[in-house]
């Protein structure tokens, strides 16, 4: 069975088609295309502009990863497109978009939420059997459990996702968004030397990021303002934007390792799986496995084709999915900014 997929909660439209061989084995990607709405830099991507960026390019990036897929139409079984979470305006464009293929090809849809689309996606990669899932992005942060049929949230943030936070300070330090602000805050954090004090917050199983993130916001003030007014945080040296970025690397990612252990803890996990736009992160990944390997187990992670937002997860959830039985009428075909990882039944697995 073949299914295309579209993703477009947040500022990159993803399109991608996936066959299921009939008699089991590994997926095959058959295509996996991405274009992604960059803002200038010091500015985030705002819904409306996001949305007329998804609904400009979603028809020439279909046309491209059936082309490279080397399918037809007539091959296509399903229609699979996210219903959220993420950004109201480009899930309508997504979902309307959607709903145009299915009419015109008249193929069934399936809803797919985006979270359960990470997961399982980095489970077909990796090989991960039961894994204790972090789920890190731009707009979530969760630490996630499978138990009877459903992804059991064990923590999460409390106000912003760990990658909002990224994003903000790189809009702080106004940092280019190509090709993704995160990204460039680990780069620069790498050149950083000096780890500061910032507040650390975690709250049982749950994290909070805002206050770290006014700290750091402060501290960057000062440092624009007179580039020496900082020098009585480490005595006699002079902190940089770099020593900024490392310390703001560090400190969040110390957070989300403690509460990943504990989840490894209370379930028996000997796996971590890392999903998510952050997830790509090498100093994330890095300080995880530290932690999984003295604890004798191991950590799984994807390259950015899989962690970042991509329209192959969601065809590959959705046919999951589609081969239980379940599809979405058109009446139904909508899309919603809430959707929790632990709404869904997930009929496919035992």
């Amino acid at each position: 069975m073949i299914a295309i997929g579209l993703e477009g909660s947040a500022n990159k439209l993803g399109v991608g088609l996936i066959l299921h061989p009939p008699k089991g084995g590994p997926a095959q990607i058959l295509s996996n295309i991405r274009h992604t709405f960059v803002s200038p830099p010091g500015e985030g991507f705002l819904p409306k502009d996001t949305a007329r960026h998804h609904r400009s390019w979603v028809v020439e990036l279909v046309k491209v990863a059936l082309r490279e897929a080397g399918v037809t139409i007539d091959d296509v079984d399903c229609i699979c497109y996210t219903k959220g979470p993420g950004m109201g305006a480009p899930l309508q464009s997504v979902a309307l978009s959607a709903r145009m293929l299915g009419l015109l090809w008249r193929r069934p849809l399936v809803a797919v939420n985006h979270c359960v689309g990470h997961i399982e996606m980095g489970r077909e990669i990796t090989g991960a059997e039961n894994p204790v899932v972090l789920y890190v992005s731009g707009g979530n942060t969760q630490v996630i459990a499978y138990a009877s049929q459903r992804y059991r949230i064990f923590g999460e943030t409390l106000d912003i996702a760990v990658g909002n936070c990224l994003d903000r300070f790189a809009r702080t330090l106004n940092i280019s968004n190509d090709p993704a602000p995160g990204y460039n805050i680990e780069q620069m954090a790498k050149a950083g030397r000096y780890l500061l004090d910032l507040p650390y917050a975690v709250k049982g199983m749950d994290c909070s990021f805002s206050g770290i993130l006014a700290t750091i916001d402060a501290l960057a003030g000062r440092l624009e303002q007179d580039p020496m007014g900082c020098d009585n945080i480490v005595p006699g040296e002079v902190i940089t934007r770099e020593d900024l970025c490392f310390s703001l690397q560090e400190t969040v990612f110390a957070m989300l390792v403690e509460i990943t252990e504990r989840a490894m803890a209370h379930v028996g996990s000997s796996q971590v799986l890392i999903v998510g736009g952050v997830g790509c992160n090498e100093r994330l990944q890095t300080m995880m496995g530290q932690m999984a390997k003295d604890r004798g187990g191991s950590v799984f992670a994807t390259d950015e084709r899989f962690c970042i937002d991509n329209g192959i997860m969601i065809a590959h959830a959705g046919l999951l999915s589609y081969k239980t039985g379940l599809s979405t009428s058109l009446e139904d075909s909508t899309c919603t900014q809430r959707f929790r990882t632990d709404e869904v039944f997930v009929k496919w697995r035992n």
